[in-house]
């Protein structure tokens, strides 16, 4: 599996937890701490293999450079918002704004990588590049989710 391909199946899962995410209340509180521990950990895992492998990749061309840039910027945003997340009680009246505003920018970093930088990078890579990349990043997830905890 390519390297867009791996990332576009980590985004429609993410997406997916979100959508179940978005209409819980104050009263779910057990839904909202599992969906909230999922997402955690599958943007925790969807990060090291950008941040670590794609990104760096790509950001070695010039003009792929400013959107890797951002992207970065962007996963910090999102990863100050969950830490604030994690430690305000689920049940807390302003918990579903900041889950909104957390949804909000991961939906607009999916939307920017599934455009602009999902085409750079078929620009300036080549199938078996993002095939190879794919295949590097897929063991890199294997090995995090290990790290992380997680089961597949």
């Amino acid at each position: 599996m390519d390297a867009i391909t791996l990332l576009k199946r980590d985004h429609d899962k993410v997406k997916a937890l979100l959508n179940e995410l978005e209409p819980t209340t104050e009263r779910a509180v057990k839904t909202r701490t599992e969906l909230f521990e999922k997402i955690k950990n599958e943007l925790t895992i969807h990060e090291i293999i950008e941040e670590e492998i794609f990104y760096p990749t790509l950001k070695q061309h010039p003009r792929a450079k400013e959107i890797v840039l951002e992207g970065y910027e962007e996963h910090d945003v999102v990863n100050i918002l969950m830490g604030e997340l994690e430690v305000l009680p689920v049940d807390d009246e302003t918990w579903g704004a900041k889950a909104s505003v957390m949804t909000e920018n991961i939906e607009h970093h999916i939307e920017e990588e599934e455009g602009d930088m999902f085409k750079k990078a078929r620009q300036v890579l080549s199938e078996n590049e993002l095939e190879e990349l794919g295949r590097v990043m897929e063991a890199r997830k294997v090995e995090a989710m290990r790290e992380q905890g997680v089961t597949a």
